[in-house]
């Protein structure tokens, strides 16, 4: 719930966002994220590159944006519980708003697919973690199945009080910086490039599309159902987040990447780690892999030509690195044991 001096997004966009003085507000300082402009990686890719710093949310991604807002709906329809299914942020934000508002959490996971840092989240926050033989598509699929059939609310994207709580994104990056030529961001199920595309229609309210940013969806090979044009049935990537094989905003994330007369890309696990790494090292700002994706398509549509040099880029960074703190200790630089000197440490730091 919300306190005097709380910055929350609801609170802030009220009058964009729908909600009454009905709605109990469940808040956690959630939104203002930094959006800070990255000269090093942005010289490296030939752009005017900006980082939209999604991880900086209180659970450490963007679902906290529409999960303030999914939850907040929930608990004024006076709902006892809720269910998603989840890659694993989904999953960490749904517990910790239904925690702040003293609801039943149950989310339903892809067995050993879920990197160590968001299952953690979803455990301590007291939710039910149930972990199953099968694929984040499967996951969906029975959540649904009980949502419909029981007194418990969905809280995936599907549920549309979710985009209207991440489309806030697009009004913060319009409020700071105006409109960049291009908005890049991962896309999984395709929830967050149809909230972007709504925000941004909203935010700039004249002219036409070429008033709005483009947008491009960046996916993973091994998950690229918005590139191919047909779902993955067994999707696989380092890019947890968004390994997931059938779209459920599909139609909508296709508007809006055709809407904006921008597309899709998908890039390889080779290039998400390696951008990965470069966001660290250039920018020293810590993202998951998932997050990374953005960035390598920025690069692989610079080498098609889709995008041009110099022009305002925008990467969503969609999830703190700590999220996934394995993969940062397999790419990062080694671990140097030493004796307890001055001098070894010496030898070690200025040769």
């Amino acid at each position: 719930m919300t306190h005097p001096g709380t910055a929350c997004l609801i609170d802030r966009y009220r009058h964009r966002l729908p909600v009454t003085t009905a709605t109990p507000v469940i808040a956690l300082g959630e939104g203002s994220t930094p959006l800070v402009q990255a000269p090093r990686l942005g010289a490296e890719l030939g752009v005017d590159l900006w980082l939209k710093l999604e991880g900086a949310n209180p659970t450490g991604s963007f679902k906290d944006r529409g999960m303030t807002m999914a939850i907040s709906k929930a608990a004024e329809d006076r709902a006892e519980a809720v269910i998603c299914a989840s890659t694993g942020n989904t999953s960490a934000s749904a517990a910790a708003y239904a925690a702040h508002a003293g609801l039943r959490c149950v989310v339903v996971i892809p067995g050993g697919k879920i990197a160590l840092g968001k299952l953690a989240q979803a455990q301590i926050m007291g939710a039910v973690v149930c972990a199953i033989d099968g694929s984040f598509d499967d996951a969906l699929r029975i959540v649904r199945e009980l949502a419909e059939t029981h007194p418990i609310t969905l809280v995936n994207n599907l549920n549309p009080y979710r985009l209207e709580g991440q489309k806030t994104a697009a009004f913060e990056i319009v409020e700071e910086l105006g409109v960049p030529d291009w908005v890049a961001l991962p896309v999984g199920n395709g929830g967050n490039i149809t909230a972007f595309w709504r925000g941004f229609n909203e935010a700039v309210t004249a002219g036409d599309a070429s008033d709005r940013p483009r947008l491009l969806g960046c996916q993973a090979d091994g998950s690229a159902a918005m590139v191919r044009g047909e779902d993955v049935l067994e999707p696989e990537t380092v890019a947890t987040a968004i390994r997931i094989g059938r779209p459920v905003r599909r139609v909508e994330a296709a508007a809006a990447a055709r809407e904006s007369e921008g597309g899709f890309v998908a890039v390889s696990d080779d290039e998400i780690l390696r951008w990965y790494e470069r966001i660290a090292r250039l920018e020293g700002v810590f993202c998951e892999p998932s997050s990374a994706t953005s960035v390598a398509g920025v690069a692989r549509a610079r080498a098609a030509g889709t995008i041009v040099e110099g022009e305002r880029v925008v990467c969503v960074l969609t999830g703190h690195g700590l999220k996934d703190p394995g993969s940062a200790s397999a790419l990062g630089a080694e671990v140097i044991t030493l004796p307890a000197t001055r001098h070894a440490i010496e030898q070690i730091a200025f040769g």
